[in-house]
């Protein structure tokens, strides 16, 4: 069976980016998809020293919730990224999450995510859409580095209130379309 994870990169619990990521992960089901959600403010994982032990082929030697979160990671056809903007660029919750990738980026340890289908969704406070471009740039990046393949993301501005993205119908179609097509594409 199609497994996809969602992240959500929010201390929000219930939050415009809990509830978006949820739909996305509706629509993941709807096409046949087994779904996990991980709540990152719920977890503890800490930066990445650059020690490398990983591509020396052991075990991360941060002894925090990403050594969990790995097996979940490799096992996962398709990943979904939630975060809001945070001065700009995302949360300091996901960006931990992303900089610990580094472990997927050695050769013994790459293929467990190369070729995995990912989605994005990025709520924020202003109402100018560009407001996401660096996140979508960051994550664009990171994917393609690591060989994995961003299906599509959904950015809703003017959402700052917890649960403002509820009045936002389209948006949450669109997030909701978002899931099925990442389960479709993972299917070609």
């Amino acid at each position: 069976m199609t497994k996809v994870l969602g992240i959500v990169g929010s201390p929000r619990k219930r939050g415009n980016t809990h509830i978006l990521v949820s739909k996305i992960l509706e629509g993941a089901e709807a096409e046949g998809a087994e779904t996990d959600i991980l709540l990152l403010g719920k977890l503890k994982i800490r930066e990445c020293t650059g020690c490398q032990a990983c591509w020396k082929g052991r075990p991360c030697s941060r002894k925090d919730d990403m050594n969990h979160i790995y097996p979940m990671l490799a096992e996962s056809d398709g990943i979904v990224f939630g975060t809001p903007v945070y001065w700009y660029g995302p949360t300091a919750l996901i960006k931990a999450l992303v900089d610990r990738f580094v472990y997927f980026n050695c050769p013994e340890n790459q293929p467990q995510v190369r070729g995995k289908q990912a989605a994005l969704t990025v709520p924020f406070e202003q109402e100018t859409p560009e407001t996401a471009d660096l996140i979508v740039a960051m994550f664009e990046r990171s994917l393609e580095y690591l060989e994995m393949n961003l299906v599509g993301q959904v950015i809703v501005p003017g959402v700052g209130e917890k649960g403002a993205v509820m009045e936002k119908e389209e948006s949450l179609e669109a997030a909701y379309e978002l899931g099925r097509r990442l389960v479709r594409q993972l299917a070609t």
